[in-house]
């Protein structure tokens, strides 16, 4: 991706740009900063439970921007530049903390955010920035130190990997007793999880830019309970129900943070899946087999989960609101014919006819 920005610069992120895309939000901090004001639709996104955006709001208005929702879109304004101040995150939020950053370093003197996320991706646009010229220490802490500069300057940067996606296939693999190794993958960003696949029976070795996942036996039910990085990414979570649901036991899956993330489960259902779910904690017990039938993707991760159950599922497995899965993960019918699954995308009008 390579990005121009041009001498004069909208600040208005219309809601047909962001509708789709929880990340949309990401526009705010920079719009602010360069502009003196943004305009940003409140975004869309997975459905998965609430995700506000007062942590937002409020790191924005600490550093001197006022901020008001109005009529479906965040607006925000700075008469002046921007003033650094410090700012606690009642939760370390991924996409607060990276709007707060972004907004930061060009404001005027030392932002400091505590509790600040701690994701690999929130240590790569770290590195982004501070390649451009800005000021930041404590990248991968719970407190990052921003001292503001006058500007940025152009920078090619190559992105982090996406470890949930590197961790759908380490999940595939442990499902299908695959051998799969997964490249341009960092495991380090997956300890949680990959330790989750070994005490499923999995061997788990580093290879030369990513990792190796080999099983030969019917996987161990394993608990999970969700955490913010550097704890089980809920991310990951559907995907290791699918799991539990063909595994060899019970388990409790714990969701601490999206309440809604358990809705999937009335679709894993419909495949066999045996899973009880009370509040915020599903309790699954590993069956034999699943059987294929007709399911509707709801959210991305649901999405994965899905399509690794119809996997290991016996008969046709047939998942509709693809769209959402697209989202998450490009070319996955491809990769996942290359590694032998009979697996093909069907044209929508063709379903009914």
């Amino acid at each position: 991706v390579s990005i121009t920005v041009p001498e004069i610069l909208a600040h208005r992120a219309d809601y047909d740009l962001v509708r789709r895309m929880r990340a949309s939000i990401c526009v705010l901090g920079p719009l602010l900063a360069r502009c003196g004001a943004a305009d940003v639709a409140l975004p869309g996104g997975d459905n998965i439970g609430s995700r506000g955006l007062d942590l937002h709001i409020a790191g924005l208005r600490k550093l001197g921007a006022e901020v008001t929702n109005e009529h479906g879109y965040l607006i925000a304004s700075a008469q002046q530049r921007l003033t650094g101040g410090s700012i606690w995150l009642d939760f370390p939020s991924v996409g607060a903390t990276e709007t707060i950053l972004m907004a930061a370093v060009t404001a005027n003197g030392v932002t400091v955010i505590e509790n600040a996320a701690r994701e690999p991706e929130i240590v790569d646009i770290c590195q982004m920035l501070i390649n451009m010229g800005a000021s930041i220490d404590g990248e991968g802490t719970s407190t990052l130190t921003i001292e503001g500069v006058e500007h940025l300057e152009p920078v090619a940067h190559c992105t982090v990997s996406d470890r949930i996606v590197a961790g759908t296939w380490a999940v595939a693999a442990t499902m299908t007793q695959g051998d799969v190794t997964v490249l341009n993958a960092n495991p380090a960003h997956l300890d949680a999880a990959l330790n989750k696949l070994v005490s499923a029976g999995a061997q788990v070795s580093h290879v030369a830019g990513g990792f190796r996942v080999v099983m030969d036996n019917r996987p161990l039910a394993v608990d999970v309970v969700t955490l913010p990085y550097p704890g089980f990414p809920t991310d990951l979570q559907p995907q290791f129900i699918a799991l539990n649901a063909i595994a060899s036991g019970a388990a409790l899956v714990t969701e601490n943070l999206f309440e809604a993330r358990f809705r999937f489960v009335q679709e894993l259902a419909r495949l066999g899946a045996d899973v009880r779910t009370d509040g915020h904690h599903a309790l699954v017990r590993g069956r034999s087999h699943l059987s294929g039938a007709p399911v509707e993707a709801t959210d991305i991760r649901a999405g994965a989960g899905l399509v690794l159950a119809g996997l290991v599922a016996d008969g046709t497995t047939t998942i509709y609101g693809v769209s959402h899965i697209d989202r998450g993960y490009a070319d996955l019918v491809p990769a996942l014919r290359v590694l032998g699954a009979q697996v093909e995308r069907i044209e929508a009008e063709s379903l009914f006819t």
